[in-house]
């Protein structure tokens, strides 16, 4: 089969690879039909991950049809078209019963990470029964394969962890994929502000179109990007700032704009140290939350796809076939001038 494949530090390559077999009772092998790639795939490149070793297949998310099936898997038979999680969850160890499949003992985020991934044609789901989700007849696989990862990742790091409120004042920093995927689910709670920074107008233009109050470019600065925050809140900050990019000056503005009994929900990779100011804060009476998705949310997800009260197809700005994938990372890599948000991988 093909495959992408992480060389190292900023090195990949599309190869011909054995398909993946059956390893445990619990496995489905999933012939994929869609894949995409994910901000977290380019932070793998860049070396921030060093989990995922050299020779690893790329991706975790998508969607396909099961191909087979091991003995002990009751919920799907060959032919099922599936939606793929990014964590894989045994459902039985400590974690999983706390419903942290992030932290699954046997699982957890591991697809392109610590075993081969989805940007291939086959790929092995581990603990199929608990990392798969039936596709309902009808339903719009391009939009589905955004439920893999980026929008339980923005509801639950994000949106959840936030504490988002009806009425609320919300700043998004970063206006991303995964930045705006936290401003659709937003909506679900009726904040009354919901403002948009980044440094990129084209993508806070889809801001405003996804439904932001307002939006800031930050290249003049930091500091210039927090006063237009506070000028718009009557100098008091935002009850929730959530972090959508994963690098020390977001999160940094993250601090400047929070307001007295906030929360600082952080969803980006962060591969270097950031600093904390504790110094400014310690009185503030604010939180800071941290997380890796646990897909608990995807199948109330999935229903509100369904029945059409969440649509993130627009999210998708490029498609490509597999044997593109390359030119496909190039244009994810480089949106500030192909103005990428999500691309789509068919294979």
């Amino acid at each position: 089969m093909k495959a992408l494949v992480y060389l190292g530090s900023n090195r990949k390559s599309l190869e011909d690879r054995p398909k993946p077999a059956l390893a445990a009772p619990t496995d489905a092998i999933v012939k994929m039909t869609r894949t995409t790639i994910c901000g977290t795939d380019l932070h793998i490149l860049k070396g921030d991950v060093p989990t995922c070793m050299p020779g690893r297949i790329l991706g975790h998310e998508g969607v396909g049809v099961v191909d087979s099936v091991g003995a002990g898997v009751t919920a799907f038979k060959v032919g099922d078209p599936v939606l793929i999680s990014c964590v894989s969850a045994c459902g039985k160890c400590v974690n999983c019963r706390r419903q942290m499949y992030s932290h699954c003992i046997a699982g957890g985020w591991i697809l392109g990470n610590s075993i081969d991934g989805t940007q291939a044609e086959f790929v092995r789901i581990p603990h199929a029964d608990m990392s798969l989700y039936p596709i309902p007849p009808g339903a719009d696989e391009e939009a589905l394969v955004m439920l893999s990862d980026i929008l339980p990742t923005a509801l639950e790091c994000g949106v959840l962890n936030g504490r988002v409120q009806p009425g609320s004042a919300v700043a998004i920093v970063g206006s991303g994929p995964i930045g705006l995927a936290a401003l659709l689910t937003a909506k679900f709670y009726s904040p009354a502000e919901l403002i948009m920074i980044d440094l990129d107008e084209g993508r806070l233009a889809v801001a405003k179109r996804f439904g932001a109050t307002a939006t800031i470019n930050s290249g003049d600065g930091d500091a210039a990007a927090a006063a237009a925050v506070m000028k718009l809140t009557e100098q008091r900050g935002v009850d929730t700032a959530i972090e959508a990019v994963g690098v020390p000056a977001t999160f940094e503005l993250c601090q400047q704009i929070i307001a007295a009994g906030g929360t600082i929900a952080n969803i980006g990779v962060h591969g270097t140290k950031v600093d904390l100011h504790l110094e400014s804060l310690w009185d503030r009476n604010i939180s800071i939350t941290t997380r890796l998705v646990d897909t608990v949310s995807t199948p109330m997800l999935l229903k509100t796809l369904c029945s059409r009260q969440l649509d993130p197809r627009p999210l998708i700005t490029h498609r490509f076939k597999l044997d593109r994938v390359l030119e496909a990372y190039e244009t994810f890599a480089n949106a500030t001038t192909t103005h990428a948000l999500k691309v789509l991988i068919e294979t």
